[in-house]
């Protein structure tokens, strides 16, 4: 960006030279031979310029116009992410008649509770049934309330390896109405785990000591445990 801003002022410079010159040469005479005199400046400044910095210059405009749409670009698919969040979210309300989430954690959750939970139901539980989705957000909850734990939701969400969803980014996929629901029926007190801390699919490859915790229920493809 230097560069060009360099090469722009270089070129207003020549602009403005070149206006007091063919203003100074038509003064002079208004006739072809004035244009001629003032043809070999013309090509003196040109090469001064020179052509490769021409090109340079030229690239580097066409690589910031670029960058630019790039950005406009993304900021666009950030508003549109958040509008389809903010859709699921409202369409969550209606369907509770304007219910806000409950107390179970001990204090007042905030939306932004609601909206990181629900992230992880996505990113955990997309494919199991609602069932299983409050079973996994009521995990959450349940670990706030347990010593061994973060006291937050925040904390939950975000301790190291706790949730697969974050290591790999799934926690970021587009949100549904259901996984909010799901969010705020965990969040106003369901628990249909019975108070498990844990859980995992069993038919996936998981760490070996989770199977030490003692197994109580399946629900969908997950097994929980206290």
């Amino acid at each position: 960006m230097a560069d060009l801003k360099k090469t722009c002022r270089q070129l207003q410079r020549l602009w403005s030279d070149f206006r007091r010159r063919w203003a100074l040469t038509r003064a002079q005479s208004r006739s072809t031979s004035g244009i001629q005199r003032l043809w070999p400046d013309l090509c003196r400044w040109w090469s001064r310029f020179g052509y490769r910095r021409l090109a340079v210059s030229g690239l580097l405009f066409v690589l910031a116009i670029a960058l630019q749409a790039q950005v406009i670009l993304a900021a666009e698919s950030n508003v549109r992410q958040t509008e389809k969040e903010r859709a699921a979210i409202h369409s969550a309300a209606a369907s509770r008649g304007g219910e806000t989430a409950g107390t179970a954690v001990g204090y007042k959750a905030s939306r932004g509770d609601v909206i990181l939970m629900a992230r992880v139901i996505e990113g955990e539980a997309a494919d199991e049934p609602y069932r299983g989705k409050v079973a996994v957000g009521a995990v959450i909850v349940n670990r706030t309330e347990d010593p061994r734990f973060p006291r937050t939701i925040r904390g939950v969400v975000y301790q190291p390896n706790a949730f697969e969803a974050v290591d790999n980014g799934q926690i970021w996929r587009p949100l549904s109405t259901e996984s909010v629901r799901a969010a705020e029926d965990a969040l106003a007190g369901r628990d249909p785990t019975k108070g498990a801390v844990y859980y995992w699919n069993p038919y996936k490859r998981v760490n070996p000591w989770v199977w030490s915790r003692p197994v109580h229920m399946q629900i969908g493809n997950h097994v929980f445990a206290r």
